[in-house]
């Protein structure tokens, strides 16, 4: 069988240098990792230009990488904890190094769209290994507290930073830098990965391993979101989308009836008796789809409506950057007081309202007037939802199974992204056709559309503020959440 890989060590304190330090590198692999789900986005029509894309192949720049991200996610968690969480996180980063590498370089799509799947096999990788490292290095307490609201705030940030960074590259020395800013930022991070983090004390034994399980939840989960993906362009009422969910669903429900006769479980059911953890994760995926698809419309909106430049594009995010930095400190204090419920089915609300706003873009709009506000609410509300839900999800875990509760969470974030972006993408798209076909003119379809997907969008945040109450109330300490034999999930 498996065995652990990681035993007690001397944990380090977020008032040392060297928990301060820890803790900086883990949130830097967190910033890796979120940051590549964005920054690419703004280089696409460049991207489109110089390898020769068409519309439809270019999707598959953004989806290669969310396919192989979410499809890899559970395996990734597990592996970290079975197979020694440092020893995942380099390989997952030495993965996001060469393929971005070869992607800089690519001289086709097909070498591109390759390079983006190992990307996000990589992603995958050190993710959950990060967050677990941070989960089972600092105390469950305040410290742990503190910590998860240093990493909710660099998730949130990250995402839109992403933009910014890939409009101020893309206009400067080009679209490739997008690529090329991941080797530089690994070379930097194995090196204190090594000086950092405890070298996990010995080699896990391969015994009896689950492949089976592997084999089914990692076929599920590529076929779930690559159906998600697909599904707008092919139809979500035809056969063969029909088909493609069916077969997911087949997949995964097979991994479950495989984990339950499993002698040795890729993924041991009995997590999802830790109290809270199973809303905690689906409030995730629901407010995952909400926000990334702000992100998605908003851009376009800005570019191909109001004519921004790619940077003017990445200049417009600042603001929410700082609003989402700023609620994260203090919705990390929050949860110390008052509990992860309160903080997640406040922010969600409040993010609801913001992306209401923004739902009444017009046509000639003001970024001062018709963006601004709108931004500055949701960051408030994106910074919150990412501190409480990740607190929330990983209260009172135990230590062998850290990666795969990260691995959970992470997974329930992009197929929540996947599915956000199909369902918005088809709202949007069905009704600029329509408006379009009755001869209103493109900029009107447009914004028409996007107006549509943005309140749906507000639509799926208030039902995650609701979904919010059914989390445990964690306080970040032991006492609030724990693993109980007879303790159903809430």
């Amino acid at each position: 069988m498996f065995t652990s890989t990681t035993e007690p060590t001397t944990r380090p304190s977020l008032s040392t240098a060297l928990g301060k330090l820890t803790l900086a590198l883990l949130c830097a692999v967190a910033f890796l990792d979120f940051v590549d789900a964005s920054i690419v986005n703004i280089a696409l029509p460049d991207i489109r230009r110089d390898l020769y894309f068409s519309v439809q192949g270019l999707q598959w720049v953004p989806s290669a990488y969310l396919l192989t991200y979410g499809g890899f996610m559970l395996l990734g968690g597990r592996a970290a904890d079975l197979l020694g969480r440092r020893r995942v996180l380099v390989t997952g980063t030495a993965l996001i190094g060469i393929s971005s590498l070869v992607g800089g370089f690519a001289g086709s799509g097909g070498v591109l769209i390759g390079a983006r799947l190992v990307q996000g096999v990589g992603a995958a990788l050190m993710l959950p290994a990060a967050l677990s490292i941070l989960t089972t290095t600092f105390v469950e307490g305040p410290e742990r507290r503190t910590a998860l609201g240093v990493w909710g705030g660099v998730g949130g940030l990250a995402s839109a930073i992403g933009v910014f960074l890939g409009g101020l590259l893309t206009e400067g020395p080009g679209w490739r830098w997008v690529l090329f800013v991941n080797p530089v930022a690994c070379v930097l991070v194995l090196p204190a990965v090594f000086a950092l983090i405890p070298a996990d004390r010995r080699r896990g034994r391969l015994a009896r391993f689950d492949a089976v399980g592997a084999v089914l939840v990692t076929g599920g989960m590529l076929l779930l979101v690559y159906t998600l993906v697909k599904a707008p362009d092919q139809g979500w009422g035809t056969a063969r989308t029909v088909g493609e969910f069916a077969g997911a669903f087949a997949l995964l429900a097979a991994f479950v009836v495989n984990e339950q006769r499993s002698r040795n479980p890729l993924l041991p059911l009995s997590i999802f008796r830790i109290r809270g953890l199973a809303a905690a994760n689906v409030t995730g995926l629901i407010a995952f789809a909400g926000l990334i698809a702000m992100f998605f419309f908003l851009t376009i909106y800005m570019q191909t409506v109001l004519g921004y430049s790619p940077m003017q594009t990445g200049a417009a995010y600042l603001p929410l950057c700082l609003g989402v930095g700023v609620a994260a400190g203090i919705s990390s204090q929050l949860v110390g007081k008052v509990g992860t419920r309160p903080v997640i089915v406040a922010g969600a609300s409040i993010a609801a309202v913001g992306l209401y706003l923004l739902s009444r873009i017009p046509v000639d709009g003001s970024y001062l007037v018709d963006l601004l506000p709108g931004l500055m609410i949701v960051s408030f509300g994106l910074g919150a939802v990412f501190v409480a839900v990740t607190t929330a999800a990983n209260a009172g875990v135990p230590e062998d199974k850290a990666g795969l509760a990260a691995a959970l969470l992470n997974a329930a974030q992009q197929v929540g992204s996947a599915l956000g972006l199909a369902i918005f993408a088809a709202i949007a798209t069905s009704y600029s056709n329509q408006l379009i076909g009755s001869g209103a003119a493109v900029p009107d379809a447009l914004t028409s559309g996007f107006q549509r997907a943005l309140l749906a969008g507000s639509i799926f945040l208030l039902v995650a503020a609701l979904i919010g109450l059914r989390t445990v109330n964690a306080h970040g300490e032991n006492s609030d959440a724990g693993l109980s034999e007879s303790s159903p999930v809430q």
